[in-house]
């Protein structure tokens, strides 16, 4: 009998082991594949084996490698709503993806904003009651870490309905929803998001070491990683962890009574290397596993973690991470972004240095230097104490307009607000022109033009009188300022009374001449 049992487990050790083909599981049941031409899927089987991909008239073959992964380009055809069957066939394994639908492909990034859910936005409850649109699907990923790049990332398609649509991205799904409708076509969205983190964690480390502004901050993750001792900083954890306990019974003896906040309790430590926000982190985990999936283009809403003083200008960490992007990808996909809202306190005096208004300014010049973006103008629907507006309906909507626009070839849409070209100093003003602005400038109440400001040879700023002279360009003087020599426009976090709108009432960017 024993020898009997040695012999059987050479024969099965001898025998080949057929592994089951498997696939990420973002191409699951209910996904949406991009139209027009051909679609890239990807996973594993055994090495060496015939692997063919199969959906309606098309098919392709290929051969896993000697690591067992493989890949294949399917060609979709045109945008179809009827759900059919994806086949993956290999040696004696069958995987079937069912309901596949073929149309528009967007992945959704960014931090908290994007994030932020329908069940959160304004009229929610009427939202997500109206929410029955089986063509319109959502890929939700979690926010999880990874010190290297991952090949997978858990999570599943779900189709648009009451039941569904209060979890989704709020931008995303506004988005898509304009896309939908205006098209009359599948739209699938691919969230992946995470809030409170910077631009930086979002782009991968070797992208960030290629340039001197970011290649430090690599450098001191990668030290710092080096060096970190998890039982040593378990011990530092107890003790913040033992302050926290006593500050908190504190609170419930005399601070609650006050109406104060309880005392945060300490994060437990981390590997840096696995810290949310770190440089690459999410890149690894919640990027690169996506990457080569067919898309569209990308809409992007971030921006909140970089709008502080000291970091790396956005309009060098942005287009850093978009031809990232695109590099990996193999693609110059179209990337629409959401300007920051207006946001804190609104200011009364000209002259205001506050960091939020430069980081706007910075994202409109990523227009600029950086082909194929567009960028939605939000100053008009934020909020004073909430960094999150909960109007998430315009952003959605007016980065759907871009998209229209540019890659639908909808030329009847304007695609933004009022976006600045060019100045030109007369005497004692500055004339400025702009783009996008539809049938012509107005003000979005009736009333003067506000919240432009004229600069000095002092370099001091001064509140401006602003008149619209022509259907794309507005003329700005001060008596207190002879001698021109810049202007700007709703310079502030929040810019209150800024109300330059175009002929469809969409708001103009923040802008500095200089």
């Amino acid at each position: 009998m024993k020898q009997f049992r040695i012999a059987f487990l050479i024969l099965l050790l001898a025998s080949p082991v057929f592994a089951e083909i498997s696939v990420p599981n973002f191409f699951g049941h209910h996904m949406v594949l991009q139209q027009g031409g051909k679609a890239k899927l990807w996973g594993r089987a055994d090495a060496g084996a015939s692997v063919t991909v199969s959906f309606k008239n098309a098919q392709s073959a290929t051969k896993a490698g000697h690591n067992g992964k493989w890949s294949v380009e399917i060609g979709t055809g045109m945008a179809d709503s009827k759900g059919a069957d994806l086949t993956i066939t290999s040696d004696n394994d069958t995987l079937t993806i069912k309901d596949v639908l073929v149309g528009e492909v967007w992945l959704a990034s960014g931090q908290s904003n994007m994030a932020f859910t329908v069940s959160r936005s304004d009229n929610a409850t009427e939202e997500i009651a109206a929410a029955d649109y089986p063509g319109l699907r959502m890929f939700n990923a979690p926010s999880v870490t990874a010190a290297e790049p991952m090949e997978n990332i858990t999570g599943s398609w779900s189709l648009t309905s009451p039941e569904t649509t209060g979890s989704y991205s709020a931008v995303a799904y506004y988005f898509a929803r304009k896309l939908h409708k205006d098209l009359g076509v599948p739209v699938g969205v691919i969230k992946t998001a995470w809030g409170g983190k910077p631009v930086e964690t979002f782009t991968s480390r070797e992208a960030l070491s290629s340039i001197p502004e970011t290649k430090e901050m690599v450098t001191r993750l990668l030290e710092a990683d080096r060096t970190f001792d998890l039982e040593k900083a378990n011990q530092q954890y107890e003790k913040r962890l033992e302050s926290w306990n006593k500050a908190v019974k504190a609170w419930r003896d005399k601070g609650k009574a006050d109406g104060k906040r309880a005392p945060r309790r300490p994060g437990k430590p981390k590997r840096p290397l696995l810290t949310e926000g770190q440089p690459g982190v999410l890149y690894n985990a919640m990027i690169h596993p996506f990457v080569g999936y067919t898309i569209k283009g990308v809409i992007w809403y971030q921006g909140e973690a970089n709008a502080r003083e000291g970091k790396v200008p956005y309009d060098i960490t942005l287009p850093l991470m978009i031809n990232d992007w695109r590099s990996r990808w193999g693609k110059d996909f179209s990337f629409l972004y959401v300007q920051l809202a207006n946001f804190k306190t609104a200011t009364t005096a000209p002259g205001n240095n506050d960091p939020w208004p430069l980081l706007q300014n910075r994202m409109r010049l990523v227009l600029d230097t950086t082909p194929k973006t567009g960028m939605a103008t939000i100053n008009d629907v934020g909020a004073a104490n909430d960094i999150h507006p909960k109007n998430k309906q315009a952003p959605g909507a007016r980065l759907a307009r871009w998209a229209l626009f540019h890659e639908y070839d909808q030329k009847d849409v304007v695609y933004s607000g009022p976006l600045y070209t060019e100045s030109k100093t007369e005497g004692n003003a500055i004339t400025v022109k702009f783009k996008s602005v539809g049938t012509g400038l107005k003000s979005r109440d009736g009333k003067t033009v506000e919240r432009f400001e004229i600069q000095n040879e002092n370099k001091k700023w001064y509140w401006a009188t602003a008149e619209i002279i022509d259907k794309d360009s507005v003329r700005i003087s001060s008596k207190s300022v002879n001698n021109p020599i810049a202007a700007r426009y709703a310079w502030a976090a929040n810019p209150e009374g800024a109300n330059l709108v175009n002929s469809e009432g969409l708001p103009a960017s923040v802008f500095s001449t200089r």
